[in-house]
């Protein structure tokens, strides 16, 4: 099996890298030879390797900055997926995409499903949108997974990390919490993905064609960012902190370029009957 995994370098991409690596062959190109900014220019390039699964767990994910950089963020998250789809459409193969709770704008008191309407607030939101949109409408065999809060203790800019350094250099921090998610660790993501593509006797495009389409995948139970915070430094528990405590705020107490969703706790109920818990090699 060929697989075309993008985003090697980054937070998922770089979990996902040695798993597909024992499935198939892996063409994980980087940025210099594979630029999701320059959409077009991706078509020659897969149609030279012609995989047989395209993962695509790059992406734009600096969500203030984008409120400067629309055209960019537009390029790499939205129109990127759709050249994406398109060829792997062409190919008759399938397609794993990565989408984000930030599609809702939060004002639902209960957890979102995948029939809930999107109404992003902000242009990451809105681009993650338009990209899952064009996977969904142009692949009959692609996946895509919208999930929140990602974290790698280990790697990469994420919350988890920002946490672990403050817990280090402050007695005392302030978190938000009146914002509630699912954060979900890298691991997991990786896990469920594996046991997707694995459905089909290790090709995801033999498995049964009415599980395509979009699920909603997150770990974690709801909690808000202090609860996730407090979380952290119970579950570290490292010698070198010198926190003692830490401040529940409200979300007007930071400013941020970008708005954020006070509700984006994810349902997964479709993920868990439809695909069930693949967890591991299995």
């Amino acid at each position: 099996m060929k697989i075309l995994l993008t985003g090697s370098s980054g937070q998922l991409g770089q979990g996902l890298l040695p798993r597909v690596q024992k499935i198939g062959q892996v063409w994980a190109p980087l940025r210099s030879e594979f630029d999701l900014s320059h959409p077009e220019g991706l078509r020659s390039r897969i149609r030279e390797f012609a995989p047989d699964l395209i993962v695509n767990a790059g992406a734009y994910t600096a969500v203030d900055r984008a409120e400067d950089e629309v055209d960019l963020c537009m390029r790499v998250n939205a129109e990127a997926p759709r050249v994406l789809a398109e060829e792997s459409s062409r190919l008759g193969v399938a397609m794993i995409h990565y989408s984000t709770d930030y599609v809702f704008d939060g004002k639902k008191a209960e957890p979102y499903t995948e029939q809930d309407g999107p109404n992003p607030l902000n242009v990451y939101g809105e681009s993650k949108l338009k990209g899952e949109q064009a996977v969904l409408q142009t692949n009959e065999k692609s996946y895509v997974l919208r999930t929140s809060w990602v974290f790698d203790p280990a790697f990469g800019n994420n919350f988890y990390r920002t946490m672990m350094r403050l817990f280090r250099e402050k007695t005392e921090i302030s978190v938000v919490d009146d914002q509630f998610g699912r954060p979900t660790s890298v691991q997991f993501l990786v896990d469920q993905t594996i046991g997707l593509i694995k459905m089909g006797g290790n090709d995801c495009n033999q498995a049964p064609p009415d599980l395509g389409g979009l699920y909603h995948l997150a770990e974690m139970d709801r909690m808000s960012w202090a609860d996730f915070a407090s979380w952290i430094l119970r579950d570290e528990k490292s010698d070198d902190f010198i926190c003692a405590s830490i401040n529940k705020v409200p979300s007007d107490e930071y400013s941020t370029q970008a708005e954020r969703p006070r509700n984006s706790i994810l349902c997964c109920d479709k993920w868990m009957k439809d695909v069930g818990d693949m967890q591991g090699d299995q």
